[in-house]
């Protein structure tokens, strides 16, 4: 029989639908691991991620270097951060809002902030899969620097991490990348997710996020794998087959202010979550996203950071889009199961 699930977080609904479920091992799809097409090595050729076209990208605002040299004897970038050519914000000062109608009626601000990418490898055909994890590891700290610079300007209140990995995910462009965008404004989303866990601070004097681990770890059968500092789990309240979050062990509001030692470790633990869904879903397209506390929220006991994982194993339908509630077909106890079995380089 399907359940309906409540996120104690958000207090959204989900469906748990085992009936219309397909078994884990289904939703791998037959894309061959590692094989590029005519179509990847034209794209290639014109990707302005690769080396070589650094002048197309802009003038990068965060550059690392590997060991060595490249033609020339300049030296040749690891990881580069650049403006995105397209962005959704852009720089600037002016963000007082502007009414419009009666009583004030419609209101716009200027699309005042922050949108830069991630290129993560100079390979093309990297993936975080099979990226060495030093090449983790620097990602990790890109995000962190480029947060921590961001999170100072004026107009800045919310800083988004996000990869979109494959056409269905969202992106055009094979190159491993991610992207940060600094927004002046925090969503009404976000808003209701930081007044539950207030609510739930003050009514209980605990963060929920930790408790929510505490409870997953007792129970065991949703843990997916647990190092030193992170624990990595298909959440009770799955919207969607495989989705799997990150979260710290120890309590902390902000990602940007983990230690030296956490940021090692979460690199691994991505790594290994990253190559279990490649090997065992066939290098599914997915989206990942890092949740961490608004400027002004920053310290707080009642919120915790964590990394949110989203394969795109099919499409968000009419009752998703009517009702707000997630149908599920596949159950988080299931896919963790299946998950932990995978063996990585790193598990």
């Amino acid at each position: 029989m399907s359940e309906l699930r409540q996120n104690p977080i958000t207090k959204d609904w989900v469906i748990i639908a085992p009936e219309r479920s397909k078994r884990p091992d289904q939703f791998k799809h037959d894309k061959v691991q590692g094989k590029t097409t005519k179509q990847d090595m034209e794209e290639r050729v014109t990707c302005p991620f690769c080396p070589g076209k650094e002048e197309s990208c802009g003038e990068a605002v965060l550059t690392y270097y590997q060991e060595g040299s490249g033609k020339g004897g300049q030296p040749k970038w690891s990881l580069r951060v650049v403006p995105n050519k397209f962005p959704a914000l852009v720089e600037g000062k002016e963000t007082s809002r502007i009414t419009e109608g009666a009583g004030n009626f419609f209101i716009r601000m200027n699309g005042v902030g922050y949108h830069e990418v991630v290129i993560e490898h100079p390979e093309h055909f990297q993936t975080i899969a099979t990226m060495p994890l030093e090449a983790v590891e620097g990602i990790i700290s890109s995000y962190i620097e480029r947060y921590q610079v961001l999170i100072d300007r004026p107009s800045v209140e919310l800083i988004t991490i996000f990869r979109n990995n494959g056409p269905r995910a969202g992106t055009s462009l094979r190159h491993p990348h991610s992207q940060i965008i600094a927004s002046p404004i925090i969503p009404i989303q976000i808003r209701h997710v930081i007044e539950e866990a207030v609510r739930y601070f003050d009514t209980t004097g605990k963060c929920i996020y930790c408790n929510m681990i505490e409870q997953e770890k007792s129970l065991g059968k949703r843990i997916i794998s647990e190092t030193e500092h992170f624990v990595a789990l298909a959440p009770f309240f799955s919207r969607s087959p495989f989705e799997t979050w990150i979260l710290p062990n120890k309590h902390r509001a902000s990602f940007a202010k983990i230690s030296d030692m956490e940021k090692k470790d979460l690199a691994g633990v991505l790594t290994d979550i990253i190559s279990r869904l490649y090997k065992g879903l066939g290098d599914p397209d997915y989206n990942y996203m890092i949740y961490s506390t608004p400027y002004q929220e920053d310290p707080a006991d009642y919120y915790h950071w964590h990394l949110q994982i989203l394969p795109k194993l099919y499409e968000v339908a009419g009752f998703e889009l009517g009702s707000s509630i997630y149908l599920n077909t596949t159950s988080p106890e299931e896919t963790a199961r299946y998950l932990k079995e995978i063996k990585t380089d790193i598990s």
